[in-house]
């Protein structure tokens, strides 16, 4: 499994309460372009509509500029394949409030895109604060054990 795009403010941002895998929809060129480690997952969102989950915002640029057809988006809306019983239960949690859903990487699996997606709760700014300070803390005294 090799890792293609992360999405690291995801993590930062959201607390992540559960995750799974699930499969995209991509034509040809998505395809090459991701493999060669092209895209951006960051403020792409998943949305359920009906019985089907899709992802929103996911940033693919073109393989080659040149040969792309002329109707080419690099956002368009990709369906996620996942299982009936996964969507009948994500589904009813994203109705609780406060939840979402977002997409923390995207990685080749047995030569098949996967993305990994979580059930995500949003941190509070002083959260976010708390963190920030930890790893500085941390940083500081790896600085100090370095030099002595």
């Amino acid at each position: 499994m090799s890792v293609l795009l992360d999405n690291k403010k995801a993590r930062f941002d959201y607390e992540v309460l559960e995750t799974f895998e699930a499969g995209l929809v991509l034509k040809g060129w998505e395809v090459k372009s991701l493999k060669n480690k092209r895209g951006s997952l960051a403020g792409s969102r998943i949305l359920m509509r009906g019985n089907e989950a899709f992802l929103v915002g996911f940033d693919i640029p073109p393989y080659q500029s040149n040969n792309m057809p002329s109707n080419y988006e690099e956002q368009r809306t990709l369906k996620l394949l996942l299982n009936k019983k996964e969507i009948k239960y994500l589904d009813g949690k994203l109705s609780q409030k406060g939840l979402t859903m977002v997409p923390l990487k995207c990685y080749a699996k047995n030569n098949i895109i996967k993305v990994e997606i979580a059930l995500v709760k949003g941190k509070k700014k002083f959260d976010k604060r708390e963190k920030i300070k930890k790893r500085d803390t941390e940083r500081d005294i790896a600085r100090e054990f370095k030099r002595g």
